[in-house]
């Protein structure tokens, strides 16, 4: 059996992992984590034979936690697990030293392939992440995992936004409607909608779709 441990902050993403992975007789998820911080924790308590790890998480992005893994223990097998599939989170997913890098909307065949595959100490990224890879070395990328990356880039920029707006952006970035949080904070509409365009004015962001790529690059929530 290959021992797979689950860190990602959205349960039913988790679950719906789970499920994937555990159709295939030969794989077990041992535990999970909702965080990067509850990671480290419970990878000291009962190491996984292959730890997921999706790069956007609380306390500890999924960068730092495979920074930090890697350099206790270089052996440690880590796949990321995310919806970008933009080249600087690749590159800096395999300077950090990750073993594979899949896409949330990859198939089931495929994630328990790229599983299988880095538990067998080879790596694996998703054809159009090997594109991205491709690419940077014909530009002159350097994806060397030894390569000293700035950590700064990882922290989290508030844009001078209050605890309320960071509260009200983190339910934007969920999908939550204006109606749904006014109603989940208790506030009219109106008030949600102020502090929404507020929320825009001070990212510096036109519209929804720039809002929603700003926080995910920049993981401000």
């Amino acid at each position: 059996m290959i021992k797979v441990a689950l860190a990602d902050d959205h349960e039913i993403v988790r679950y719906g992992i789970k499920m994937v992975l555990e159709d295939d007789p030969e794989i077990d998820v041992i535990w999970e984590a909702s965080d990067g911080q509850e990671t480290l924790d419970k990878m000291a308590e009962e190491a996984p034979d292959v730890l997921v790890v999706d790069i956007r998480m609380p306390l500890l992005t999924g960068l730092e936690v495979t920074q930090k893994l890697k350099q206790d223990d270089p052996s440690v097998k880590i796949v990321m697990l995310t919806m970008h599939d933009d080249s600087e989170y690749v590159l800096k997913s395999m300077q950090f030293g990750a073993d594979g890098y899949l896409l949330k909307d990859t198939n089931k065949t495929e994630f328990n392939k790229a599983v299988k595959l880095v538990n067998s100490g080879q790596k694996y990224f998703s054809g159009d992440i090997s594109t991205t890879i491709v690419n940077s070395f014909l530009g002159g990328g350097n994806p060397n995992p030894n390569a000293e990356v700035a950590t700064e880039t990882l922290v989290a920029q508030d844009y001078g936004l209050t605890k309320r707006e960071k509260q009200i952006l983190k339910l934007i970035y969920d999908g939550v409607s204006n109606k749904e949080i006014a109603e989940h904070l208790d506030k009219s509409v109106r008030t949600i909608e102020t502090h929404r365009f507020n929320i825009m004015k001070k990212l510096e962001v036109n519209n929804i779709t720039e809002l929603l790529k700003k926080v995910e690059r920049e993981q401000i929530v």
